[in-house]
């Protein structure tokens, strides 16, 4: 299990990769995972923070990130972080192949569009979805979509 300052460091090098390889990275587990670079306000601090994530697409101009934080018994930051300032900044890999940075609206989805993206998590990414049976919490999926 690693530890926070680990997981800090293994974040910083994933977005160094990913920056300096035009969204590619070469780390083992995370080498044919999709990957976004999501950046919030701190809800505490107030400063940028920008976090690695595993996305799925959900239409043009939309995406869907889950709160898993590896099935842990509390949301992850960036989470907290979302919920207190929905404004946030993407990084992806376009099906073009270069990275675009984009803004975007952060909501939570609720009820049954959750209900359909939890279903479209689970068929991309079963070992993702197995995250929801290993936890107590309901694990978040927010939706991101672009407003530039």
């Amino acid at each position: 299990m690693s530890t926070p300052h680990d997981q800090s460091a293994f974040n910083s090098s994933i977005i160094e990769e990913f920056r300096t390889g035009n969204g590619l990275v070469k780390n083992e587990m995370l080498r044919d995972v999709p990957l976004v670079l999501l950046t919030t306000t701190g809800a505490r601090t107030g400063r940028s923070r920008t976090t690695p994530l595993g996305f799925l697409r959900d239409g043009p101009g939309r995406i869907v990130l889950w709160a898993s934080a590896m099935a842990a018994p509390s949301h992850p930051a960036w989470y907290h972080n979302l919920v207190a300032d929905p404004h946030v900044t993407i990084e992806l890999r376009t099906d073009a192949g270069v990275v675009k940075t984009f803004q975007g609206i952060a909501t939570t989805a609720q009820g049954a569009e959750r209900e359909r993206l939890f279903g479209v998590l689970q068929a991309a990414n079963p070992g993702v979805a197995d995250h929801q049976s290993r936890t107590e919490r309901e694990i978040p999926l927010v939706i991101v979509e672009y407003t530039d």
